[in-house]
């Protein structure tokens, strides 16, 4: 990529970007504080996971509700368990297809403040709902309704106070309470190996990718397409969610698989839209996201393609350092960096403040405004 631009003075000022720089140690703060919690988690979670039939839920708001998407198919595989995705919002407004009332069910609830107010009340309904359910709450907010309110079946893990991200938008919050998840569900012990390698792997792409990332966003394109197979494709929704926050909707978004977006979605690319590629290290899955990054470099209708991998090919963006032989799961910590860094240096390239992005205040930090109606007997 060629003028790469030095990141503006002022970025290094916010909020915003410390908490994306901040990644790489939180990530390890949160593995060593599950460590140190690591018994009492296997009491509560070992009896739940030995039950062949328990449905596991996690749930959650906006970003928080794409930390389950993220993580869901991978944790299924994995655990041998149902594990599905259902953001809070979806079990506040429709909870008669989203709780199964004979199905065990363990509950978990992502919530940087733990105060939406769909938050308490998806708790809430599944209480009423589901006849045996427990709750495994991930929170960075120790005072949060989440965390307060937990009763007898539950277990809280509140994460470091450095993740509850003072800035508008999440980033470190999203990365550490998705980390713990995955690090709880899948054996706390199997991460301890793991963390400094994918640590070290979002330092690595914090130092090669912010002034290319700069570079990009002063390029000002007007509508940018994050595409992911798999895991990736929970990432790419969290990512266009990030670049619509922090240009404050300046810049249209959109997300789906490398394989659905030639179903219609592939009209939205011209000359002013940006695409980016997180590549699947999946040697099979690989295939496809690598046929329609192909596809679109010979249509020549994008204005720039960003392909980001670990396994990677001499004309790929940005390389991952050193997880080429990792499951993708690993990969989601260092694959949003990039995501996360343009978002900011967009928020910029507009003039806007990234910590408080929304001037008119009708998007704000914990959402307002929930009215939660009271549920039919």
């Amino acid at each position: 990529m060629s003028d790469v631009l030095p990141p503006r003075a002022d970025a290094a000022e916010c909020w915003t970007r410390r908490e994306i720089f901040q990644q790489p140690q939180t990530l390890r703060d949160t593995q060593r504080l599950l460590s140190d919690q690591a018994a009492a988690i296997e009491r509560f979670i070992s009896p739940l996971l030995a039950r062949p039939n328990v449905r596991i839920v996690l749930t959650g708001a906006g970003t928080s509700a794409f930390v389950g998407q993220c993580l869901a198919p991978w944790l299924a595989r994995e655990t041998g368990r149902r594990v599905d995705a259902v953001a809070t919002t979806d079990i506040v407004s429709a909870p008669d297809l989203y709780c199964e009332r004979d199905t065990p069910t363990l509950l978990v609830s992502f919530g940087r403040s733990g105060n939406s107010p769909e938050s308490v009340a998806a708790v809430d309904i599944a209480n009423t709902r589901i006849a045996r359910v427990h709750h495994l709450v991930i929170t960075c907010n120790a005072e949060g309704a989440l965390a307060r309110n937990a009763g007898a079946d539950s277990y809280v893990v509140t994460l470091p106070d450095a993740v509850n991200d003072r800035a508008f938008a999440m980033t470190s919050s999203f990365s550490s309470m998705m980390f713990a998840a995955l690090s709880i569900l899948s054996g706390i012990g199997k991460l301890d190996a793991r963390v400094a390698a994918i640590a070290d792997a979002v330092g690595g792409i914090l130092a090669d990718g912010e002034a290319q990332m700069a570079a990009l966003a002063a390029q000002r394109f007007a509508r940018v397409v994050y595409l992911g197979s798999g895991l990736f494709e929970g990432l790419a929704r969290e990512a266009a969610l990030k670049l619509l926050e922090l240009t404050d909707g300046g810049i249209v978004t959109f997300f789906d698989t490398p394989m659905g977006f030639r179903h219609g979605p592939k009209t939205v690319v011209n000359k002013d839209t940006l695409i980016v590629v997180f590549v699947s290290n999946d040697p099979y899955t690989a295939r496809y996201d690598r046929d329609l990054i192909a596809e679109l470099r010979r249509d020549r209708v994008a204005g720039a393609i960003v392909t980001i991998a670990a396994h990677a090919q001499a004309d790929d963006t940005l390389a991952i350092r050193h997880l080429d032989k990792v499951d993708d799961a690993d990969l989601l910590f260092p694959y949003i960096v990039p995501a996360q860094l343009f978002a900011l240096h967009a928020s910029l390239a507009l003039g806007m403040t990234p910590d408080t992005p929304n001037l008119a205040g009708t998007v704000n930090r914990v959402v307002r405004g929930v009215r939660i109606h009271p549920l039919k007997a």
